[in-house]
C-alpha cells in the first residue's frame, strides 16, 4: 500500500480521522487545575479542527501542533488565522515517535486519532517524558465495544491493528505506564461519519482517477473502501474511545 497517497487521500479534510468538535470540548471540559497559561502539545494533529477548537476554549493557552505532512500544518496554520486565533497556535513538522521537545515542556499532551501508529503502550511510554508533574495526556485510540466481535471485524482489525482491545484494558495499560485515568468515554457514530468518511466517500472518485495505473495507491483506495463497508456493518461492536489520563 503506497502510504505517501494516503495523506494525499485526506489533503483538503476537515479531519484525518473520527472525531468531532463537540468530543474535543467534552475531553477539555474534564480537566481540572490547570496553570493560568497552559502549554498544550497535539501530537499528530493532521489540518487541525481539534487544535482550534482547543484554542477557542481554552483562550490562554498556547499549543504547539505538530504533524509529518507539511501540507496539513499548512491548512491547519490557514484554519487557526480564520478562526483568530493563528497567534496561539505554533506549527512544527516532525514525527511523532521522534518529538523535539523538553522534558516536561507541557501540561497538555492531545492526541486525537494517531497514537495507533506507533501503538497505545509505546506511545503512552515515549510521550510521558513531555508532561509536566500533574500534567494529562488526552487522546483517542480504537476500541473493541464488545468482548465477542464478528469474524469479519476481527479479521480486519486483525490485519490492520491487531492491538486493538477494550478501553478497560487500555486503562490498565495507561496505569502500568505511570498514569492516573481520569475519565474515559466512547465517540459517537456521528464521529466518524460527519467529519470523516462521509466527505471522503464524496472524493472516492477522483481519488480514484488519481490512483488509476499505481498499484500502492490503488490498494490504498481499495483498503479505504473496505474499511467504510466494514464500519457500516459493524461499527456498532468498536470505535473510538477518549481516554484523558493524569501523570502520576
Amino acid at each position: 500500500m503506497d502510504t505517501s497517497f494516503i495523506f494525499t487521500m485526506h489533503e483538503g479534510q476537515s479531519r484525518q480521522g473520527p472525531g468531532s468538535s463537540g468530543c474535543t470540548k467534552k475531553a477539555f471540559s474534564i480537566l481540572t487545575d490547570l496553570p493560568a497559561r497552559p502549554e498544550i502539545l497535539d501530537i499528530g494533529c493532521g489540518t487541525g479542527m481539534q487544535t482550534s477548537k482547543l484554542a477557542r476554549t481554552c483562550r490562554d493557552c498556547r499549543i504547539a501542533a505538530v504533524d509529518i505532512h507539511q501540507p496539513y500544518l499548512d491548512a491547519l496554520a490557514r484554519r487557526a488565522a480564520s478562526a483568530g486565533v493563528g497567534e496561539r497556535i505554533t506549527t512544527i513538522r516532525a514525527s511523532m515517535d521522534d518529538l523535539p521537545f523538553e522534558d516536561a515542556s507541557y501540561d497538555i499532551l492531545w492526541a486525537e486519532g494517531p497514537i495507533f501508529i506507533i501503538g497505545f503502550a509505546e506511545g503512552l511510554a515515549s510521550w510521558r517524558r513531555l508532561l509536566r508533574s500533574g500534567g494529562c495526556l488526552c487522546l483517542t485510540e480504537s476500541t473493541w465495544f464488545t468482548d465477542s466481535p464478528s469474524p469479519e471485524a476481527a479479521a480486519f482489525w486483525n490485519e490492520c491493528y491487531p492491538e486493538i482491545t477494550s478501553a478497560p484494558e487500555n486503562c490498565a495499560i495507561a496505569e502500568r505506564a505511570g498514569y492516573e485515568v481520569v475519565a474515559t468515554f466512547p465517540l459517537p457514530a456521528s464521529a466518524w461519519w460527519e467529519h470523516y468518511y462521509t466527505p471522503l466517500i464524496k472524493r472516492l472518485p477522483e481519488l480514484r482517477t488519481a490512483a488509476a495505473g499505481d498499484p500502492g495507491a490503488e490498494a490504498a483506495i481499495e483498503f479505504t473502501e473496505r474499511e467504510i463497508a466494514i464500519h457500516r456493518e459493524y461499527g456498532g461492536e468498536y470505535g473510538y474511545t477518549f481516554f484523558i489520563l493524569r501523570r502520576r
